[in-house]
């Protein structure tokens, strides 16, 4: 099939094409406007330059696609609040709904995430049924995010969008070009990190996730969520399983949730002053002290989800890390 893909030069895009490739799809990829397409280069794909925000543009570069696949968006939490999350991950999506529609697509996936829908524990993880409460993290990439995610279900049901939409919770593997999820999995490796907060998150290997994506061309239900998932682990089993994979002592000091909420205000009260990015800002201090948790069931019952264990995860990412230097 053709294949139009926004995002892709990302943690999952990077992942999520390449399998593509390999399932023999012809694959259009569109980068931002004077934007390096990075690890893209030398693949089997046609590039197109452009701007999410302009309709003409993104309407032009999809013409001849049969699936589109939009994983473009900013997912940074710092600062927490700001207009581009609103532009891109809303009005971006906007975009590329009116374009998918006139451009006859068959079909739409649409690269959500796991925070659109309520987290829970060990004994009941968060489902595609539980309802959103992220609004009190105050993250504009949280509220945004979920925000897309109504736009494109209320299309579904008022006008017939071929859409379904996937939910990645926080994915592990090469290509974390930032890197992203990967600064965890580094700052255990070199001794940085003094504790762990009382919470944990679902981790997942990335390239499962780009498998789900790719498997939805062609499975999943029309206006369905799936959520992309894989291993349940607090904050402490994950350094301490990180730190024995590579020999290193993993962090010991369990840190109250008080104080990691006390030292995420200050830092960014900091944050703000100087104008640099802190370490754990107050959101996301309030996030590690919560069991974010869910169950991916759905996704490996009807996407045919591959659940990789995630020590198999941590090894990929960091010897893409070694090659690349950051180790």
């Amino acid at each position: 099939m053709r294949i139009f893909v926004t995002g892709a030069d990302g943690l999952l895009g990077n992942n999520m094409v390449r399998l593509l490739l390999e399932e023999k799809h012809e694959v259009k990829v569109f980068i931002q406007t004077g934007k390096d397409p990075g690890y893209l280069k030398g693949l089997n794909i046609e590039v197109s330059y452009g701007d999410l925000l302009n309709y003409d543009e993104l309407n032009t570069a999809m013409a001849g696609a049969e699936v589109v696949i939009n994983a473009a968006a900013v997912t940074d939490t710092w600062p927490n609040q700001g207009p581009l999350y609103w532009k891109v991950n809303v009005d971006g999506v906007e975009n590329v709904i009116r374009a998918v529609k006139e451009n006859n697509v068959k079909r739409l996936i649409h690269v959500g995430t796991a925070n659109s829908f309520g987290p829970g524990d060990a004994s009941s993880p968060g489902d595609e049924t539980r309802p959103f409460e992220g609004y009190r993290y105050k993250l504009d990439y949280i509220t945004s995010k979920y925000k897309a995610q109504q736009l494109v279900l209320k299309e579904v049901k008022e006008n017939n969008l071929p859409a379904l939409i996937v939910n990645p919770t926080f994915m592990i593997g090469p290509y974390d070009v930032k890197p992203s999820s990967g600064k965890m999995i580094i700052s255990v490796i070199k001794g940085k990190v003094p504790g762990y907060a009382p919470g944990g998150r679902n981790f997942v290997y990335v390239l499962d996730v780009a498998q789900a994506v790719v498997n939805a061309v062609t499975r999943g239900k029309i206006g369905e969520c799936y959520i992309l998932g894989s291993t349940n682990l607090s904050y402490k089993d994950m350094f301490s399983k990180i730190a024995s994979i590579f020999d290193v002592k993993p962090p010991k000091m369990g840190i109250p949730g008080l104080a990691v909420l006390v030292y995420g205000r200050v830092l960014s009260i900091v944050g703000k002053l100087s104008g640099k990015e802190p370490v754990i800002s107050y959101p996301l201090a309030l996030i590690s002290n919560e069991y974010h948790y869910y169950s991916s069931q759905k996704a490996v019952k009807e996407l045919g989800m591959p659940q990789t264990d995630i020590e198999y995860a941590i090894n990929q990412a960091v010897e893409w890390f070694k090659q690349e230097k950051y180790l």
